[in-house]
């Protein structure tokens, strides 16, 4: 039987995240996420409840042997993370097991998403509300409102919002990389 820590560590990698990634999400320190991951302390079920949704699962899918595939999402689902600069909604809470991770991402005006280094993949974007500039190295495109862009993520990349209104973008990418 494998471990939680072990399990958690498995779970994280699979989303492509590092202890600090999952600690910032969380709200725990990276040495908790360390310690966990070793099995050198036991999570509080509320700090696994909490690490578990961040990680797109929750507690009896994590202790499940068998895992049924769910198909339909609901916004009960989705993990949020907000800040001062914009709302990321992962869409299908356990994407990292998938080729393609789709999330919703509202920018408030003046807001951009954080900088995303070069990295293997693709991306897609359509702009559901609101018009976004997409930085691509050192090109910037606009996109309206029913706009869309792909391109494969060879630069550092990020989308922000220059407008006076929220932008609200449907961002999918492959392999997942939020």
């Amino acid at each position: 039987m494998m471990s939680i820590g072990d399990k958690i560590k498995r779970l994280r990698l699979r989303l492509n995240l590092t202890q600090e990634e999952l600690a910032d999400r969380t709200e725990l320190s990276k040495g908790f996420i360390s310690q966990l991951e070793r099995d050198l302390t036991s999570p509080s079920i509320a700090t696994l409840m909490d690490i578990l949704e961040a990680l797109g699962t929750n507690l009896s899918e994590f202790f499940r042997e068998q895992n049924a595939e769910k198909v339909v999402f609901t916004p009960d689902d989705m993990f949020v993370k907000e800040d001062e600069r914009h709302t990321v909604r992962w869409l299908v809470p356990n994407a990292q097991k998938n080729a393609l991770e789709p999330i919703l991402v509202e920018i408030a005006p003046g807001g951009s998403t954080y900088k995303d280094d070069p990295h293997e993949g693709e991306e897609f974007g359509y702009v559901l509300s609101g018009a976004i500039t997409l930085m691509l190295g050192d090109e910037a495109y606009k996109i309206k409102k029913g706009g869309s862009f792909c391109f494969k993520p060879t630069s550092v990349h990020y989308i922000s919002n220059l407008g006076k209104k929220e932008a609200s973008v449907l961002w999918v990418s492959t392999p997942p990389s939020f």
